[in-house]
């Protein structure tokens, strides 16, 4: 039986690879930070007897990384498949997010996935297969406040699995990096309550988080993305999933630099038209409903 490793399996894309590896006949080795507070995954397991097995890592942590996979590997046998999922994305400013949010997102979003490659490479190269697949997103391809911290950490990311990939081929090991557009996760849902009294741009990608939502992307899609990259034997390096992922690295592809910065510096209205002709989406803040006069609002 195949295995796999997946990080932030709680919720999610994580969770939803987990059972999709599990329904696929692999023996699913599911980590997560404090699994008691995500029982989801355990009692579908249970209900649908998957071969998933859940255990807590902290992927900040090099000692929690390195004895929990240590472990595994010596409880279970090498890891077949790793499956860097784990994440977060801290939404500000550069002037208002503090250094400590910055390091957060990098310690989790770059080092996290790192550490884990480094506790599984020398089995996997020493074997002379294997199959590192990492989650990134369109976010590592351009960067927009208020999500500069996110996309910093995910082109770090991306840097790395080029790199990683170019190392490891000629030992017979897959790398390949997965590029959600938007999908409808909790990081998503997070994103329509951006905001910034002082910048106008946490306000525009609130509302283009609001709008795609409307026709939301099962994280499931992603899960089946990265299921079929592990299961085809293919060595493309890049992966956009979901229908507005290609979309966006098209319409950041159709702009020079310069053209982009404008776009973000520039007025609201000049904003909002360029997202209505590029996807079809109107992304103006909703206007209050009318309230009749002497009603009370809420």
């Amino acid at each position: 039986m195949r295995s796999v490793l997946i990080t932030g399996a709680s919720r999610g894309i994580g969770l939803e690879t987990a059972l999709a590896f599990g329904r696929a006949g692999y023996a699913v080795y599911a980590t997560m930070r404090n699994p008691s507070l995500s029982p989801q995954l355990v009692q579908t397991a249970a209900e649908e007897k998957l071969p998933i097995h859940v255990s807590a890592m902290d992927v900040d942590s090099d000692e929690s990384v390195r004895d929990t996979i240590a472990a595994i590997q010596a409880r279970h046998g090498p890891i077949d498949v790793l499956v860097n999922n784990a994440g977060l994305a801290i939404p500000g400013s550069v002037e208002e997010l503090p250094i400590a949010q910055w390091k957060a997102t990098m310690e989790t979003n770059y080092f996290g996935a790192l550490r884990c490659i480094q506790a599984v490479v020398t089995q996997m190269r020493s074997r002379q297969t294997g199959c590192i697949i990492n989650v990134s997103s369109v976010g590592g391809r351009f960067a927009c406040s208020p999500l500069i911290a996110y996309s910093a950490s995910k082109w770090a990311l991306e840097a790395l699995c080029e790199g990683v990939a170019g190392e490891l081929k000629s030992f017979g090991v897959r790398v390949a990096i997965v590029e959600p557009g938007m999908v409808d996760t909790q990081m998503a849902r997070e994103g329509r309550e951006m905001e910034s009294p002082i910048y106008p741009q946490a306000e525009r990608w609130a509302g283009m988080f609001v709008a795609g939502l409307k026709f939301p992307v099962p994280p499931s899609m992603v899960a089946e993305k990265i299921l079929e990259i592990a299961d085809s034997g293919t060595w493309q390096l890049r992966h956009p999933v979901g229908p507005s992922a290609i979309p966006f690295l098209e319409w950041r592809k159709s702009m020079s630099d310069e053209a982009w910065v404008n776009l973000n510096a520039g007025d609201d209205e000049t904003w909002y038209g360029c997202i209505q002709q590029s996807f079809g989406m109107d992304t103006r803040p909703e206007e209050p409903a009318n309230v009749e006069q002497g009603q009370a609002t809420s």
